[in-house]
């Protein structure tokens, strides 16, 4: 069982960054040791979108073409903690971002019922 806590975020004008981070706790001091990480993000009155997922073992990543370029997944092996980079943000960027893991194998998964442990999330607020 893996616990995930977001941290990071806040109101930010457009074209700013913000770095989110999530701190993964468990039964081991490895706790996301074979499992893929994600962020997702949900604005109001729509459904909780992909963003970009990690593999933990491998480092593989998988992201959506609307935040290419512009937000970077990273880990942090010793502190157990997946971050997500954001630069050059935009209005529509504006959501409560959650981080979420499941063990996948060595998939990527794209999907939110895919996932089995999920953060509280964080909002982002960007404005114009």
């Amino acid at each position: 069982q893996v616990q995930l806590v977001e941290s990071g975020g806040g109101l930010v004008q457009a074209g700013g960054s913000l770095r989110l981070s999530c701190a993964a706790s468990g039964r081991t001091f490895d706790p996301l040791n074979g499992y893929t990480v994600a962020w997702f993000r949900q604005a109001p009155g729509k459904e909780r979108d992909f963003i970009v997922s990690m593999n933990w073992r491998s480092t593989s990543t998988r992201d959506v073409d609307s935040v290419k370029d512009r937000f970077t997944i990273s880990k942090d092996n010793a502190k157990n903690t997946v971050s997500l980079q954001m630069n050059s943000l935009k209005p529509e960027d504006t959501a409560v971002y959650y981080c979420a893991a499941a063990r996948l194998g060595l998939r990527i998964g794209v999907s939110a019922g895919e996932y089995e442990y999920w953060g509280q999330g964080t909002q982002v607020t960007v404005s114009s």
